[in-house]
């Protein structure tokens, strides 16, 4: 492996078999995994952008987006899938008027939008993927289930919204407030979610 010579502060990487970038480097590991057991890049997209809604749950979840612009080798074509949320049907311009309100709030219900992120994922899977989906899903329930090390940024996050949590979402402070904020570095686990993932899992089975 031989670099271009300039100057980075960023390591320079080169491969001839594949590689995998991500926010999280657990992520990226899982997509490694699965192009070393023979997935191909949608394969290992998917288990990468599972395992990041697990272990960055302050930036992204199953209820968030997932705009996707993907090259399939096959067809020669370039393919677009809109995992955009859109707004619920009720959320007109005129109720969040009758509320008192010139802008959706960025946070709260109000601020929901069809989730759209899990299905595009699937989707994805269904129509470029080539394994099964317990083989890219395992990675995301393995880390929900028997936790991660806490990002300092998502701790951070979770303090800010403590007080929301335990006011109006009893449910988001029984899983990440159930022994107070947890700390960066913390071995953290969200069970809840990886029974949900294995739910999917017996069901689409």
């Amino acid at each position: 492996m031989r670099g271009s010579g300039q100057f980075t502060t960023r390591p320079q990487l080169a491969g001839t078999f594949g590689m995998v970038a991500s926010t999280h480097w657990l992520a990226s590991a899982a997509g490694m995994a699965v192009l070393e057991k023979g997935g191909n890049a949608f394969d290992a997209a998917v288990a990468t952008g599972l395992v990041l809604q697990i272990v960055e749950p302050h930036l992204n979840g199953p209820g968030g987006e997932v705009p996707v612009i993907g090259f399939d080798a096959a067809s020669g074509q370039t393919f677009v899938l809109d995992g955009q949320g859109t707004a619920p049907a009720a959320a007109t311009i005129e109720e969040f008027a009758d509320l008192g309100l010139d802008l959706v709030p960025g946070t709260g219900l109000l601020a929901a939008c069809v989730p759209a992120a899990f299905g595009t994922w699937m989707l994805l899977l269904q129509r470029y993927g080539t394994m099964k989906l317990r083989d890219v899903m395992e990675y995301a329930i393995g880390y929900a289930g028997h936790g991660y090390p806490m990002l300092s940024t998502a701790s951070a996050a979770i303090a800010a919204v403590a007080d929301t949590f335990r006011a109006h979402w009893p449910g988001s402070a029984e899983v990440y407030l159930a022994d107070g904020v947890p700390a960066p570095g913390a071995r953290f686990a969200n069970p809840a979610v990886a029974t949900v993932y294995r739910r999917i899992l017996a069901e689409a089975e």
